[in-house]
């Protein structure tokens, strides 16, 4: 996964837990979970989106 090890991976999750502290912790993920769905969301809307202005267009005529 990126070339990071467990190692990394585990001096990065210390670095983040003395950053943020535990308290803080879980509502930083759960924000990060729901930007991460919204991206998706909105990536998937702007690839749909072109066909859909293609066919209303087609409709007009």
């Amino acid at each position: 996964m990126f070339g990071i090890g467990p190692t990394e991976m585990l001096i990065f999750m210390a670095i983040v837990l003395l950053l943020f502290g535990s308290a803080r912790l879980p509502s930083l993920m759960r924000n990060l979970g729901r930007s991460a769905n919204e991206f998706r969301r909105g990536m998937k809307d702007a690839t749909d989106d072109p066909v859909d202005k293609i066919e209303d267009r087609s409709d007009d005529k």
